[in-house]
């Protein structure tokens, strides 16, 4: 399940606090468990996924997930995943862990491993969110965030798109809050 890390140093677990702190962006926060990974948990565990075991994993999540894909017009979706020996790991960090926009919602639901999140509210303060295996994630365009693999350098996600194009940074210059990068 997801946590929540505010600047002034609170952690919040409880889901429902947490989609209570994220209200204010239009963020939607839920946890899914439906049970697929059982269908395929060597998958999970491995490093590199061939294209047909990508295949797999979306043809299966896009019959479980279906009612998501409708409610929010999602056109298309593929699989990430990140490993410590991704190609190009380093420049797809660099790209997406810079405050930035989306001119479309960028939706992602977590199979495996983590993923950071950073987020500026409407008062100008950040927090931080850790997903973790089954939290779909739904940020509205043109909400000011960013996102990184935790240290683990490890997750596997089904990313979510509404547009040929994908999501595409609109960078906004914005730099880590001080108080949340000393308790990171």
């Amino acid at each position: 399940m997801a946590t929540l890390l505010l600047d002034d140093g609170t952690i919040e677990t409880e889901l429902s606090e947490i989609v209570r702190e994220l209200e204010p962006l239009g963020i939607h926060l839920s946890h899914y468990d439906p049970g697929t990974s059982l269908l395929f948990p060597n998958l999970l565990d491995q490093d590199v996924v061939t294209e047909s075991e990508k295949r797999y994993v979306l043809g299966l999540h896009n019959s479980v997930f279906e009612f998501l894909q409708q409610e929010n017009g999602y056109l298309w979706c593929d699989l990430q995943s990140v490993h410590p020996g991704s190609p190009n790991l380093q420049t797809q960090i660099t790209t997406y862990s810079q405050y930035h926009t989306h001119t479309t919602a960028e939706p992602i639901y977590v199979l495996a491993g983590d993923m950071i999140y950073g987020f500026v509210r409407p008062d100008g303060s950040q927090v931080q969110l850790l997903l973790q295996p089954q939290d779909y994630l739904h940020i509205p365009a043109g909400i000011e965030h960013w996102c990184s693999p935790s240290a683990s350098l490890h997750f596997k996600a089904i990313r979510y798109f509404t547009n040929a194009e994908g999501w595409i940074p609109n960078y906004t210059g914005t730099q880590l809050s001080d108080a949340l990068n000393k308790q990171h």
